[in-house]
């Protein structure tokens, strides 16, 4: 139960954060998350609420990342795990803190993406940016960066992921 609790208290606050940092609108942010060993970010005026794990009512004939739909608040969403569409891990059972995080309402989808841990919010006071390879990358791949620790993150852009075609295919 004490888990339960901290694990609300956390969201609460990470919410609270979110809110405060869409509002100053200065410079770059993100959330921070950790999908299968690696950290990305959400550009926070991209990224939507915050969702516990939900009970998921399977969809037939659809790819493995697609784990399903949940009920959110009251409405549906489509349930993506976010590692294996990006190929990065395979299907494994749902880490116990694990998140659903939400697109921006006015990317108007009703998706949300399974994130294995939240990592907080970074601000680009806190990262360094790399130098860009010129390996190819989908749209919705943006920059990495390091942060002070030497951990690298990479900038997945919501918006794009939401116009991408091999994803609008199952989600759209």
């Amino acid at each position: 139960m004490a888990k339960k609790e901290a694990l609300r208290e956390l969201q609460s606050r990470l919410a609270e954060r979110l809110q405060a940092a869409r509002t100053q609108q200065r410079g770059s942010s993100w959330l921070a998350v950790e999908v299968a060993g690696h950290g990305l970010l959400f550009p926070l005026r991209e990224a939507g609420e915050i969702f516990a794990m939900a009970p998921l009512v399977p969809v037939p004939h659809t790819h493995r990342w697609f784990m399903g739909v949940a009920n959110l608040r009251g409405h549906l969403h489509g349930v993506v795990d976010l590692a294996g569409f990006l190929g990065v891990k395979a299907a494994e059972p749902v880490a116990q803190q694990a998140q659903l995080v939400g697109f921006n309402q006015a990317l108007d989808l009703n998706c949300v993406l399974l994130v294995d841990r939240l990592a907080g919010l970074r601000g680009e006071d806190q990262l360094v940016r790399e130098a860009a390879d010129a390996a190819p990358r989908p749209a919705f791949v943006g920059a990495r960066f390091r942060d002070a620790a030497g951990r690298t993150w990479q900038e997945l852009s919501l918006a794009a992921l939401a116009g991408d075609e091999a994803f609008l295919k199952i989600v759209g």
